[in-house]
């Protein structure tokens, strides 16, 4: 389990870096930057590049803008809220999982299961998502406790239109019926 999430951030990080920018990685502090650095040899200039990840103390690119965050409010079973930042591209599981809000997602965010069905709590927010997937949908179908306006967390993206979003966690999920159970996050 750890092995893909692993994966996953390293292709993120790879991909923003052979784009020339800096990559962060969720749930993380780390900050990977591209650097440029000349060599001559033989009177020759040859451009060479070097890729450094270095921990960040803040969520800052190189040229010194703070990451762009949303808003987000989780409202757990027994009804306490925790509202949250999360950074624009992640996904509302990953995040959760990063706040330590129970939030199962046992699949670890492949679209394989409905243990990270959230139910948003505004239909204006609700109609500002993408429309969900064949997948997601396939998925919903088994989660319990469905509503009008069900997702998956791992299939909602954080977009500055959503800031100030509110998700309510449904009593039970197929998984694991909340009846003290606390699972953990991989």
């Amino acid at each position: 389990m750890w092995v893909s999430r692993i994966s996953s951030l390293g292709a993120q990080a790879i991909k923003k870096l052979a784009q020339g920018k800096s990559a962060y990685i969720p749930g993380t502090q780390y900050l990977c930057a591209s650097s440029s650095r000349i060599k001559t040899s033989l009177q020759l200039p040859l451009q060479t590049h070097r890729y450094f990840c270095n921990t960040a103390a803040t969520n800052s690119h190189k040229d010194g803008n703070e990451e762009q965050t949303i808003n987000v409010t989780f409202v757990e079973t027994d009804g306490t809220e925790k509202q949250i930042k999360v950074p624009v591209g992640t996904n509302l599981l990953e995040a959760a999982h990063s706040n330590d809000i129970e939030l199962e997602g046992a699949c670890e965010g492949s679209c394989a299961c409905s243990t990270c069905h959230v139910i948003v709590m505004d239909v204006d927010y609700y109609n500002k998502l993408a429309d969900p997937s064949d997948e997601e949908n396939d998925m919903l179908d088994l989660a319990f406790g469905l509503t009008e306006t069900s997702r998956l967390g791992c299939q909602i993206e954080a977009k500055p239109e959503l800031d100030g979003i509110r998700l309510a966690l449904p009593v039970a999920t197929r998984n694991f019926a909340v009846d003290g159970y606390k699972p953990k996050p991989h």
